[in-house]
């Protein structure tokens, strides 16, 4: 666990956020690949997704979507959603969640270690960095240690506004430049969207049911 003292309340919440993040994340997962598919504003609006907001930005340039402006604005919203969860998590137990998911494979800790001297080194910095789409956990570790290091909530939010904001803003503007082909492509891949969900489902019900097996065995 990551606390290193009798649970309290509070700890038990935090935690419980982190099971409705997880719970949220497996509902998504084929959820994701069908609304890319046949609404990719829903996407972005619901979940923030940087593929939904570039398929909005590729469809708005080609007239087909006269809302963006509010696709955009809800998803700069909804995309940190749930990150003050972690803030919370470095506030309650330091790098106790860090600590946890180091634990988890010789990989995982060099990744972890990796990604926590990049967060120290970048400061503010590091929340722009987070959103970069490398195979790093920058993001969690530089959430984690903003609440350890003592920085506010409302600081948290707003540093992970600018840069979220930031990073969607680039991707719909990619989405826009390269509208047409983007939406051939979105158009293709919809032809296949409904199987791709339908095979996520199945590897998640699946998932959930070898881990209960686990669990009696």
């Amino acid at each position: 666990m990551p606390w290193k003292h009798k649970p309290g309340k509070a700890d038990i919440a935090c935690l419980s956020w982190f099971g409705v993040a997880t719970v949220y994340g497996l509902i998504m997962l084929p959820l994701r690949v069908w609304l890319l598919a046949h609404g990719p504003d829903v996407l972005a609006m619901v979940a923030g997704s940087r593929s939904g907001v570039a398929a909005s930005g590729a469809l708005a340039s080609q007239g087909r979507m006269a809302h963006w402006p509010i696709v955009l604005v809800i998803a700069w919203i909804t995309s940190i959603k749930l990150d003050w969860i972690f803030w919370w998590a470095g506030k309650l137990w330091g790098r106790g969640m860090i600590e946890v998911w180091s634990g988890q494979s010789k990989r995982a800790a060099k990744s972890y270690a990796v990604a926590e001297r990049w967060a120290r080194a970048l400061g503010p910095l590091g929340f722009v960095i987070a959103y970069v789409p490398i195979p790093l956990p920058i993001m969690q570790v530089v959430f984690v240690l903003a609440g350890a290091t003592g920085l506010s909530l409302r600081r948290f939010l707003i540093y992970d506004f600018i840069a979220s904001t930031l990073w969607l803003s680039i991707y719909f503007l990619l989405g826009w430049q390269f509208g047409e082909p983007f939406e051939a492509l979105l158009e293709a891949y919809t032809r296949v969207a409904n199987y791709i969900a339908i095979a996520l489902i199945v590897v998640v019900v699946l998932g959930i049911m070898k881990r209960k097996e686990e669990k009696k065995g």
